[in-house]
């Protein structure tokens, strides 16, 4: 993934609470995102559309743009339609995809992006990236932070409760990327940011022995949290290192070896908790268990279809989605009888918890 511009600009308007969208006009009027009202809402299928309907009034002149398939080619048709015209800022409403397609859009012609998150399945909607398909391979793209942050609770009650608790994934997939930053300055000497890694570890850490579920309120409002806390990471750092590791590594090469299998959540989830039994933590292995069972997320193959010779597949092909990175798939450089082996392990001392 190409470096991202390092900046420690936070979202000027961060608002995680049940009618929190009702107030999108009053932050669309701040003069710093939109000097004349002339704003481009972009919304995907599903409660998107329904957003847009509800606040309708309060976007005066604004066009509205629907998108869907969150892939490259979409992102840059609604970038030739934002040209059309003169517009102020771009609103992306809905899930992770849509908001991805409106920040990629928005950024290409600088142009301020305001987030306003149906869904908590990963940690795009506050992140300097938008992860989009492109030749049928998911890529990372560095854009400019939103300017703003809206997750509001009734809609993502109302959403699929299975994407949102993909979120819980994404989040403590933190804990596994930052020992892979660790490691990296160990072997490599490779820098690490003690602010980034301070922001994606509060949040993973939260997440991580948070009781609670989806249907409540408490636990929501600090899924979303760690969730920006995430993107904010990212931000800060200049790259995705604090969020992204041997983790996502393992997400990637399965979109891009059996697209469809599972959500980004789910997978990253999956990963971090392979990757955290690699590294032999035992302590952090338990956990990240408990958590992803609490939250019924998958914790081995066969929980997202895949079989052992897939699983082992993605796994060699890993480290080719991030050659940059070192992280302990780098480190350990296994070859298939290897991994297989301790793919064998590792299903074994899953069923253990």
């Amino acid at each position: 993934m190409p470096l991202l511009a390092r900046s420690i600009q936070t979202p000027l308007h961060i608002d995680v609470r049940r009618g929190a969208v009702a107030d999108l006009g009053r932050i669309l009027a701040d003069s710093r995102i939109s000097a004349g009202g002339d704003v481009a809402v972009v919304v995907g299928p599903g409660l998107g559309e329904q957003v847009v309907n509800l606040i309708r009034p309060t976007l005066g002149s604004a066009d509205v743009y629907t998108t869907t398939g969150g892939t490259l080619d979409a992102a840059l048709e609604l970038s030739g339609k934002l040209r059309a015209r003169r517009y102020d800022a771009v609103v992306g409403i809905g899930g992770g995809t849509t908001v991805d397609v409106a920040k990629y859009a928005a950024n290409r012609w600088g142009l301020p992006m305001i987030s306003v998150a149906t869904s908590l399945g990963n940690d795009g909607i506050a992140s300097p990236v938008a992860s989009l398909i492109h030749d049928g391979i998911k890529g990372s793209y560095g854009v400019h932070i939103p300017f703003g942050v809206i997750v509001d609770l009734d809609f993502v009650e109302n959403g699929p409760e299975r994407v949102s608790r993909g979120g819980v994934g994404d989040v403590i997939s933190n804990i596994s990327a930052l020992a892979d930053w660790e490691l990296a300055r160990e072997v490599r000497g490779e820098p690490v940011d003690g602010l980034a890694a301070s922001l994606a570890r509060m949040g993973a850490e939260a997440v991580l022995t948070m009781p609670g579920d989806m249907s409540d309120d408490a636990f929501v409002t600090v899924l979303a949290e760690a969730l920006i806390s995430s993107g904010l990471a990212m931000a800060v750092c200049g790259s995705s290192r604090p969020s992204s590791g041997g983790c996502h590594e393992i997400m990637h090469a399965i979109d891009s070896l059996f697209p469809g299998t599972a959500s980004h959540g789910e997978l990253a989830g999956l990963g971090a908790l392979f990757c955290t039994f690699l590294r032999g933590d035992e302590r952090r292995f338990a956990q990240m268990s408990e958590c992803l069972a609490r939250h019924q997320l998958p914790r081995v193959p066969a929980d997202v279809d895949l079989d052992a010779d897939q699983f082992v597949e993605a796994v060699e092909f890993a480290p080719r989605t991030r050659p940059d990175r070192y992280t302990i798939l780098e480190h350990l450089a296994m070859g298939p009888d290897e991994i297989r082996r301790k793919l064998a392990e590792y299903v074994e001392a899953v069923a253990d918890r």
